[in-house]
Formats: structure tokens, sequence, C-alpha cells
């Protein structure tokens, strides 16, 4: 029979565990909880991984603030990526992310917008099956366009691109920084 103090030796080794691997802290003793926008585009819901990307996002340590599903019109997708307009893959990105409906999520978590950047994958599905093979991307994705999910590329974008489907979570409160 082992002493009763092993087992607390062991709780108390995984709550110290469990608190490194959530709750990192900068120099100055704060966390850098985020928010970014996530969206399993057309492919991704028609295709029936909307249950294994959201399974994903939470053994990730995310947690989904908000979620909708949204059939995109024409003009929303223009204003949305405005960015690309100029580019030559805009009209064909324009009638996909219109062929059906997709899912807008705000996810959370210390370093969100990096963390999930990186369990997407690269942006190319195909290169994302060679170099990523656990990536959301190469899971779901097909290629460049129809390569599943979006996220927000960096603090900026988030602070832009989740109050366009979020009105109520206005930019200041899409990163913030809580002392421990």
């Amino acid at each position: 029979m082992r002493p009763p103090f092993v087992g607390f030796i062991r709780l108390l080794g995984l709550l110290v565990f469990v608190s490194a691997c959530c709750c990192s802290s900068s120099p100055d003793g704060s966390t850098n909880i985020e928010k970014t926008l996530a969206i399993i585009k057309p492919d991704g819901l028609l295709g029936n991984y909307t249950d294994d990307i959201k399974r994903t996002i939470l053994e990730y340590g995310f947690s989904i603030v908000k979620e909708k599903i949204v059939q995109l019109d024409e003009t929303t997708v223009k204003r949305f990526y405005a960015e690309h307009s100029s580019k030559n893959f805009f009209s064909s990105l324009v009638k996909y992310m219109t062929s059906g409906p997709v899912l807008t999520m705000v996810l959370e978590k210390d370093n969100a917008i990096a963390d999930w950047r990186a369990l997407m994958g690269p942006t190319d599905a195909s290169k994302a099956k060679i170099t990523h093979p656990h990536s959301i991307r190469a899971k779901c994705g097909l290629d460049t366009q129809k390569n599943c999910v979006h996220g927000s590329d960096s603090p900026k974008s988030a602070q832009r691109e989740i109050p366009f489907f979020f009105k109520e979570l206005s930019p200041d409160v899409i990163t913030q920084h809580d002392e421990l």
C-alpha cells in the first residue's frame, strides 16, 4: 500500500504542469489573453468537418466565446476581403465564400492568434498535407482557396474582423492583458 501523500504529490505536480501550460505570462507577470476570428468555410461546413474542427479547437485549449452560422452575400464578402480586391483570385474567392453557409467563431486563449494560425496550417492545403499533416487544412482542405478555415493573421486583423461579424464585441476587448 502506498503512503497517502503520494497521490497528493502527483495531484500537485499535475496542477503545476497544467498551470504552466495554460497560464503563461510575460516578463511583467501578465498573461496575454487574446481573441481571434475563426471561420469554417463552406467546404468545411458542407463537408461535415464542423464537429471535428470544434473538438480540435477545444482540445488545443481554446474557448469558443461566440459562434454563429451565416450565409454570406457578395457585398459582405467583398467588404470582408477588401484587402484582396486587386488580386486575380478575388472574384473566385467571392463566389466560393457565397457558395454555402459559414460558421464564424470568436476563439479565446493565451496567444490565440498565433496558436490558431499554427493549428490551421499553411494556406495551401495540398502543401499542408505534406509539411503539416496534423493541421486542420491538411485534414479537410483541398487547395489554396478551398482550405476549410480562416483565421485572423494579426491583432490588428482580429480587431477589425471580430466586430465585422460580432458587432457586440468592440475592438478594445479583443486583446486584453490580465494581471495574475
